[in-house]
């Protein structure tokens, strides 16, 4: 991974409904907290999880993450195992299919269809904005495709602005239309001129969901389920675009310890409920470890870009470790690609090695790595899962290069 300024997987955390969880969620976001604990849960695989595996997953429940769920890949082992709960008021565990929000791994599957279209010849990764999206956004006429796919455009993260927050102190479904996010990129001037440097902007995912739109015609939702999830059978990978609630087996997703001060019992706050359009091509899918495992594989195997686009997907901005809509990341076993992903009580990643062999997703139902231990241990369990062995002695890589 990169050893540049660290970014993130996503929109910042949002407010919650109640008022105490307003002022928690400020606190949250303004103070460094030290996390609590939790009693680590029973593993549930589909084989017996190594026991290292184990092990580092307990670590990260021990930190204080409510619930964690890992998949594992090497060649034909596959296994899956959890720790921890996936409702804290009831203490239920966490179960390995239990669905949950994916944040920026939204923008994996959203260059992939941009991609294809590229490969059909319905658009060009030259293309300006202002081609497709007239007036979008002032720099519209200077900003390509290629450029919103690898954040060199330039663009305000509207996930900045403190306004975007505002609604969600009283209504957890309130709907954020993509031309309002727009809007709030807009009222800032650009970082830089575009293609001279680097810089993650949810924006950039925005733009291009109404690029995919304007190119066919539908949702963009629709063309992601045509086109992946339907032909992937990826059965619990959903792409809400105003429901605030999460269907079917899912886990809940939370703020963890807080302080006395926040009015929060106990510390948690539940804010599984959160309307996804805040997020939307940027970060507001839903899925399980098994599914997002199965998306990458297929995605780096070649099973859905023809081999120019994926040279492409694959070609990363220099000096950083970003391609298009997925990041490379180096193992002590060899090189991984993947995303991660933060979203309001979630945080996961997703890795896969180049000839999908070796594989690794790890999905927590707490987006607050506040400490720098659970960092540590977050690194550990990511190596561990993905090369089947806990990291040689100097060689860690860092996660929070992953925290875009």
């Amino acid at each position: 991974m990169n050893t540049h300024k660290p970014i993130r997987t996503g929109p910042r955390p949002f407010r919650p409904t109640r008022r105490t969880g307003l002022k928690a969620a400020i606190l949250v976001a303004a103070l460094v907290l030290v996390t609590g604990t939790a009693s680590p849960g029973t593993a549930a695989s589909s084989a017996k999880a190594p026991a290292v595996l184990q092990a580092a997953l307990d670590r990260l429940v021990a930190d204080g993450i409510p619930g964690v769920i890992a998949f594992q890949r090497n060649g034909d082992q596959v296994y899956r195992a959890t720790s921890g709960v996936r409702e804290v008021a009831t203490g239920k565990p966490i179960r390995t299919n239990d669905r949950f929000r994916i944040g920026s791994i939204t923008k994996s599957f959203v260059s992939t269809v941009v991609l294809q279209l590229a490969g059909e010849h319905r658009l060009r990764l030259s293309d300006t904005v202002e081609r497709w999206l007239p007036k979008a956004v002032p720099s519209g006429s200077s900003i390509t495709v290629r450029q919103l796919l690898n954040h060199t455009s330039g663009l305000y993260d509207y996930t900045e602005d403190p306004r975007l927050l505002e609604p969600y102190a009283d209504e957890a479904g309130y709907f954020w239309a993509p031309r309002d996010l727009l809007a709030l990129a807009n009222s800032h001037p650009p970082l830089f001129k575009p293609g001279s440097n680097w810089s993650y902007s949810n924006t950039n995912y925005v733009l291009l969901g109404l690029i995919i739109e304007a190119a066919t015609g539908r949702r963009a939702s629709a063309e992601i389920k045509h086109r992946i999830i339907e032909p992937l059978n990826l059965r619990d990978t959903t792409f809400p675009l105003r429901t605030p609630h999460i269907t079917g087996r899912h886990t809940h997703g939370y703020f963890t310890n807080l302080p006395p001060e926040s009015g929060v019992p106990d510390g948690v706050l539940d804010i599984t409920t959160l309307s996804p359009s805040h997020a939307w091509t940027a970060g507001g899918m839903i899925s399980t470890v098994s599914d997002l495992a199965s998306f990458h594989q297929a995605l780096f195997s070649g099973r859905l870009l023809r081999p120019a686009q994926l040279r492409e997907l694959m070609s990363v901005v220099p000096g950083f470790d970003y391609g298009m809509g997925i990041t490379r990341w180096e193992a002590g076993c060899g090189t991984a690609w993947g995303h991660g992903g933060s979203f309001p009580g979630y945080y996961s990643v997703s890795l896969t090695s180049p000839d999908g062999s070796r594989q690794a997703v790890i999905a927590l139902n707490s987006n607050q790595l506040l400490r720098d231990q659970t960092y540590t241990d977050l690194d550990t369990t990511i190596e561990t899962a993905f090369c089947g062995q806990a990291p040689a002695a100097g060689h860690l890589p860092n996660i929070r290069s992953f925290d875009r």
